[in-house]
């Protein structure tokens, strides 16, 4: 793939006017507030992985309505005392799969919690363990046109309402320094990393890699892959819907919940990046905690990459922004 996109130097300080609902924090505030009145305990139960460097729990948590959301709990074996967490949300399309898989944090001397996302683990990986249990009107193959008619029933006021609770989760595990939580994500996980900034103000540090729904009308108009396409594909079926589907995405947008971000933030993008284009990335990067300049920001550029971003040349960036800032 060519480069397509703006060049780098207008991306640096693009700044899109992007409508924003006049109720966009009273909506998530009290979606927050209704999902935390449920009382469900945290369980995390201990798990032989065979591995010995390491020590894993299955972990269930109270997300969205009190659903039971799933994740893996993982730190380094014979160590004593809290730890700074860092919380992981996953890819489209994936689950949590077996706990084996993600060690880089727990290796890195860090809590990591990698959470499930509800009703995802079919198309990706190793599979999921955590259903949605709310149903929606028609939509696309997929999960982002589920219930896309109204903010409320929108898939993903679930899915960011499990990740702002997944964070609450970890602070209530053994072993993790509550005062020190980072969010991290890849794609979906980037665009979920960035709204969990927004919603959950005490944060630390985050990392969003190539993130998804950020700028979501300007990604609809310029590529046509997944999962953006799948948007497409519901409005050329459900002609006149236009309207309240972006109306819904606003409330998702992840330029709208940057703004509201005070953590440290490490964003990456792939010039040539089709699924998640980079105008989108640095709409949500140069709209971080408002332009405060006391808040620290970096975004890593990979002129030559698509979707797969920096990889482990990226991961090592991440490392490193999470020693200085977490």
């Amino acid at each position: 793939m060519a480069l397509f996109d703006l060049p780098l130097a207008e991306l640096r300080t693009y700044r899109p006017d992007i409508p924003e609902p006049d109720d966009l924090d009273a909506f998530w505030s009290a979606t927050l507030a209704e999902a935390r009145t449920h009382d469900t305990p945290v369980i995390a139960t201990r798990v032989d992985t065979g591995l010995t460097l390491v020590d894993t729990w299955d972990v269930t948590f109270p997300g969205f309505g009190g659903h039971p959301v799933r994740a893996w709990y993982t730190r380094p074996a014979g160590v004593d005392g809290d730890l700074p967490a860092v919380v992981e949300f996953l890819g489209y399309g994936r689950g949590r799969g077996e706990p084996i898989e993600r060690l880089t944090w727990a290796n890195a001397g860090y809590a990591h919690l990698l959470m499930d996302s509800r009703g995802q683990g079919g198309q990706h990986g190793n599979g999921g363990d955590t259903p949605d249990p709310v149903g929606s009107e028609p939509a696309a193959p997929g999960f982002v046109t589920r219930g896309i008619r109204s903010p409320h029933t929108v898939y993903y006021r679930r899915l960011y309402t499990d990740a702002a609770r997944a964070v609450d989760a970890v602070r209530t595990l053994p072993g993790v320094d509550a005062s020190r939580v980072a969010a991290l994500g890849n794609s979906q996980g980037g665009g979920i990393a960035i709204a969990v900034a927004g919603l959950v103000p005490d944060l630390t540090a985050v990392a969003a890699s190539a993130p998804f729904l950020c700028h979501v009308q300007r990604a609809i108009g310029l590529v046509d892959t997944e999962p953006y396409a799948e948007i497409v594909r519901y409005l050329a079926v459900h002609r006149g819907a236009e309207e309240s589907v972006l109306r819904t995405l606003s409330y998702l947008d992840g330029v709208h919940l940057a703004r509201r971000a005070r953590a440290a933030a490490l964003f990456g993008t792939g010039l040539r990046d089709t699924v998640c284009p980079p105008s989108t990335a640095f709409a949500a990067f140069n709209a971080w905690a408002d332009g405060d300049p006391s808040v620290p920001r970096d975004i890593a550029v990979y002129p030559f990459n698509h979707h797969e971003n920096g990889d482990a040349v990226h991961h090592r960036r991440i490392l490193t922004w999470f020693a200085t800032h977490l």
